[in-house]
């Protein structure tokens, strides 16, 4: 019988479409990034979808971020995020978390009981703990490196940690993962130099935060703004969507 999956099961096949049923995926941070990656796991039929992140749909979020719009900004993010999901397909499993993933708030999260975890946040500190801890429960993770102060999605590309260069982000986290001893880390970067955004007042969320008033973490408590555009972190996040749907479909041993 034909179903909203049709289409997908012709190229992943019956088997495939039964491990993304059964299969539960970590989204940890639902913005530019993390947003377009719920967005393609829930439309090929991943069965259960976390999403961790305590932030609100801003004005300036618009710009790049699937789950903001008009209707939206105040929201919380994990909370449009799983209406969204719920008007896609009302049988996915969605828990939310709103909570700044750090390593104080690693304790909340039970690693092994994830098949897969995408790290789409934007601290070092966080990141590094995601990595640590995924690497502790044995269960895979793919990160995102910078997709911020960048025009060229076609730039973008999957590669081990060590394998990386030019992106700042993908410098950092290849040396504090060294110290940590951890030999292996699948992310996206980007051979793109960062741009130094315009130094221009009038558009800059230091000065004129329109955070939600009642945001946790507001413009003013961020040491840098990036530009973005709506093409580079939508592409970050469908490539990182695509390599989590072939790791799951390719696994041999099955989920769970």
């Amino acid at each position: 019988m034909l179903n909203q999956y049709s289409r997908t099961r012709l190229l992943l096949g019956a088997e495939g479409m039964e491990r993304l049923a059964k299969a539960r995926v970590a989204i940890f941070g639902i913005g530019g990034v993390g947003g377009f990656t719920m967005e393609a796991l829930a439309r090929s039929g991943v069965g259960a979808l976390d999403l961790i992140d305590d932030d609100k749909v801003c004005l300036t979020n618009l710009n790049r971020q699937i789950i903001a719009t008009r209707s939206t900004v105040g929201q919380y993010k994990v909370d449009a995020a799983q209406a969204r999901i719920a008007d896609i397909d009302p049988r996915i499993q969605v828990t939310t978390h709103k909570c700044f993933y750090t390593p104080a708030t690693a304790d909340q999260f039970d690693f092994t009981q994830y098949d897969y975890i995408v790290d789409a946040i934007d601290t070092v500190s966080g990141k590094l703990e995601l990595v640590q801890q995924a690497d502790a429960a044995g269960t895979p993770i793919i990160s995102s490196m910078g997709a911020g102060n960048k025009l060229d999605p076609t730039a973008f590309q999957v590669a081990d940690i060590y394998q990386t260069s030019v992106c700042p982000l993908a410098r950092v986290m290849r040396k504090e993962l060294k110290k940590r001893g951890i030999r292996h880390l699948k992310v996206v970067y980007s051979q793109e130099p960062p741009m130094t955004p315009l130094d221009d007042l009038s558009s800059s969320c230091h000065t004129n935060c329109i955070c939600p008033p009642d945001a946790a973490r507001t413009c003013v408590q961020r040491r840098q703004i990036p530009g973005s555009t709506a093409f580079v972190p939508s592409v970050v996040g469908l490539i990182i969507a695509g390599e989590v749907i072939k790791d799951l479909v390719d696994k041999k041993d099955g989920i769970g």
